[in-house]
């Protein structure tokens, strides 16, 4: 067990090698998630549903959520660190949390394209696809048709949109100037 923990303090998916009863162990699993959150994929049944490892994992990376048990990919405060950490994580979250404003703000904040993953309410809201936008302006992809057609995100998702470059000047002046389609 020390060799296994020495391990897994230093490179946490290391735990894939272990013995089944050595990934069942908490003190182990939360060295590896410590380490490297993903490892959480690896431990034991009786650990990946212990609040203490997965909230670890989450804030070591916010993809471990997606190896999560299912009552903690419920949680409240562990799927919102992990959308601080890895918006795209909203996609393990639990649907009901998939509509919570507050979390899925917290995920596009931090990846505008974490937008693709939000209840179509979210996807609906004004302040949500804003700071999806705001984030990346590509993200508008992903908005309500309402929203997709309103001037204003669209002006700013043009200011944020990562691949204009240098077409970025000239987008926003033909916008500005109304030879683009409002």
């Amino acid at each position: 067990a020390d060799v296994v923990l020495e391990a897994v303090t230093h490179t946490g998916l290391a735990l894939q090698y272990a013995s089944a009863e050595l990934r069942a162990n908490k003190q182990i699993a939360l060295e590896a998630v410590r380490a490297d959150g993903l490892a959480l994929r690896f431990v034991g049944a009786e650990v990946n549903g212990d609040r203490e490892v997965v909230l670890a994992a989450v804030k070591q990376d916010g993809g471990a959520l997606e190896f999560a048990s299912e009552d903690l990919r419920e949680d409240e405060a562990i799927a919102l660190e992990a959308v601080k950490q890895h918006g795209r994580a909203l996609d393990f979250a639990s649907e009901r949390l998939r509509k919570r404003k507050d979390i899925v703000l917290a995920a596009v904040g931090q990846d505008g394209y974490a937008l693709q993953f939000a209840s179509d309410e979210c996807k609906a809201d004004p302040e949500v696809v804003f700071t999806a936008v705001k984030q990346n302006g590509a993200s508008l992809i992903f908005g309500s048709r309402v929203l997709q057609d309103d001037k204003d995100i669209l002006l700013l998702a043009a200011r944020h949109f990562p691949t204009l470059d240098d077409d970025r000047d000239f987008f926003l002046q033909l916008f500005e100037q109304g030879q683009v389609a409002e």
